[in-house]
């Protein structure tokens, strides 16, 4: 039962590392008031998505799999 622990918080090690980067890699996107009450012209032409897009897209998944293996790791630590 530790070997599986001690993997649980490696995995969830690398998730944190991982999430940390893909966070610290995205643009901001504080467009000020003209963005509040506009609203993004971006957002009416959707093509292919951009680095932007696909880097946000890679951080919810690392955000889910860190969310996954922190519960498992707290179920089976309180076994």
């Amino acid at each position: 039962m530790e070997v599986l622990k001690t993997i649980m918080l490696l995995i969830q090690l690398g998730f944190a590392l991982i999430l940390l980067i893909l966070v610290m890699s995205q643009a901001t996107k504080s467009e000020g008031l003209t963005g509040t009450i506009g609203g993004k012209t971006e957002s009416a032409f959707r093509g292919k998505p951009g680095a932007g897009e696909k880097i946000q897209q890679y951080t919810k998944y690392a955000a889910i799999g860190f969310l996954v293996i922190s519960a498992l790791y707290a179920i089976t630590n309180n076994l």
